[in-house]
């Protein structure tokens, strides 16, 4: 599976933390994230993981763009929802495509842990079938 992994400034520590916790599902799979969020949780866990530009740099949008290729089975999304500087329209068409190509998105930490348990039980192998590697 594809994923990636998305934070908000004040959600990185939890996106780090919650990385950790679930280090040994996530590094079965292949990563990708905005640029900061990749190098902190790359340097927390040893995870390899491919790193965009920063979010206001469009590394939101290169990882929409992977969403509308279905090329991310995805999408972990930790958002600041009491700061309404970040709300964009960007971030309303990330939501967009997830929604028009079928993308599993956690945009919390309990969602996450749903999906992430998920993940590991084999409840999105239909990913795999819908969208097989080429």
């Amino acid at each position: 599976m594809h994923i990636a992994l998305i934070a908000h400034d004040s959600k990185k520590e939890l996106m780090i933390q919650f990385c950790i916790a679930y280090c040994g599902i996530l590094s079965h799979h292949d990563l990708c994230a905005t640029a900061t969020t990749g190098k902190l949780i790359s340097e927390a866990t040893g995870l390899k993981i491919q790193k965009y530009l920063s979010g206001n740099q469009g590394g939101d949008q290169q990882i929409a763009a992977r969403i509308g290729c279905d090329e991310i089975d995805l999408l972990l999304w930790f958002r600041d929802p009491l700061n309404r500087g970040f709300q964009t329209s960007n971030e309303a068409d990330l939501l967009r495509l997830c929604d028009v190509h079928n993308i599993p998105v956690a945009t919390n930490i309990a969602t996450a842990e749903v999906l992430i348990h998920g993940l590991e039980r084999g409840d999105m192998d239909w990913r795999t079938i819908v969208n097989p590697i080429k």
